[in-house]
């Protein structure tokens, strides 16, 4: 039966966050942080925030208050750095297209931000009940930050594919893991939020959060550590040069006119 404090806990818990640190020590060495900085910062903060979280946790001199506080960091932190990737999948999509990826950069990022910090200033304003009013709080921000990133991850993939426009191998990868570990996440959260669970029965839907979570971790392990020749064809798109020149070129040259203008 799953409960917390367990051996699979801590496996679960421990291992995924040693294996994305070790990813972002890899993805340094390698040289790939030039090429996707956000993605190699959010690998490394990411692992070393939930460590730092588990040892909070399993201390017996922090006391649940602090905990809390702890998490606060660490998942505005995550958040800020979420979005940075997001930014950056965007930005090595529309690499092509200046002006397109100058000004998608920039929405993205600022509208992230943005609502990251406001869902946050909101929950920190959330009529409390002594000290649980900070645990609504921090489950109010983790799931606006899931929702807003894994819709963003959508658009990114349905306006790339409407295109046929390619993405690389890395890349790929990254997407798919957080776009997969997003969806799961809001899911077990409308499940435990509709179905009105007391917190111990939750314990097995934070089991299916942590399991996809570590199997992100595979993911972008596999995409980023293994040869290109590796990648699957069925995501290698090779787009038709009168689609792009018709369409997504011209938005191009217009947009660059108009900011410019």
């Amino acid at each position: 039966m799953l409960q917390a404090h367990t051996s699979l806990w801590h496996y679960l818990w421990i291992a995924p966050n040693v294996f994305l640190l070790t990813l972002g020590v890899l993805i340094w060495i390698r040289g790939l942080a030039r090429q996707f900085p956000a993605f190699c910062a959010f690998a490394v903060l990411t692992a070393t925030g939930h460590l730092a979280l588990y040892v909070a946790d399993v201390s017996p001199s922090v006391s649940p208050t602090n905990f809390w506080r702890v998490e606060w960091a660490r998942l505005l932190i995550e958040s800020v750095l979420k979005f940075a990737v997001v930014a950056e999948i965007f930005s090595h999509v529309f690499g092509s297209y200046a002006s397109l990826a100058r000004l998608g950069r920039i929405m993205i990022r600022s509208v992230g931000v943005v609502l990251v910090f406001a869902s946050a200033l909101a929950a920190a304003h959330t009529p409390q009940d002594g000290q649980f009013g900070i645990i609504s709080g921090v489950h109010l921000l983790e799931q606006t930050t899931d929702l807003i990133e894994t819709g963003l991850l959508i658009f990114i993939f349905l306006f790339a594919a409407s295109f046929h426009l390619r993405f690389e191998r890395p890349l790929l990868g990254i997407a798919l893991g957080l776009a997969a570990s997003g969806c799961v996440h809001l899911a077990t959260w409308a499940i435990f939020t509709n179905a009105h669970w007391s917190n111990p029965k939750r314990v097995p839907l934070d089991f299916v959060n942590m399991g996809t979570f570590h199997a992100a971790v595979l993911i972008w392990s596999y995409y980023l550590l293994f040869p290109y020749k590796l990648a699957s064809k069925a995501f290698a798109y090779k787009p038709p040069v009168e689609l792009r020149e018709n369409n997504l070129a011209v938005w191009n040259r217009e947009l660059e006119r108009l900011l410019h203008s």
